[in-house]
């Protein structure tokens, strides 16, 4: 069975950090992109930061600088390392894995930043 399964998820305040996993299960891990995508209310799903099998990546503007994704093949997981937080970064995350038509979505996993 395939499986995502976001955490790390909390509330924090203007200026923490916070580190995202997406764990993984019954897929090839090392084979597919991988994204975090972001939620917040009343708002569209938005693209944070991709990295790919071979380990390019790309980040959305206001991700750049502050935010990291990383991967662990041996692990089968991928990691979104947030600094400098803001109340805007506030948002449900959903980590996504894709390769070819095949396309699976974690459960997300909820982040505020409030003072």
């Amino acid at each position: 069975q395939r499986q995502l399964v976001e955490s790390g998820g909390g509330e924090v305040q203007p200026g923490g950090s916070l580190r995202l996993s997406c764990a993984t299960s019954g897929i090839t891990f090392s084979r597919y992109a991988m994204t975090w995508y972001r939620q917040a209310p009343g708002k569209q799903r938005d693209l944070v930061a991709t990295i790919a099998s071979g380990g390019s990546t790309n980040y959305a503007e206001s991700a750049k600088g502050r935010f990291t994704i990383s991967r662990d093949n041996a692990k089968n997981t991928v990691y979104l390392q947030m600094n400098s937080l803001k109340p805007e970064d506030t948002a449900v995350y959903y980590c996504n894995a894709k390769l070819g038509l095949s396309l699976y979505w974690g459960q997300g996993t909820q982040v505020t930043v409030s003072s």
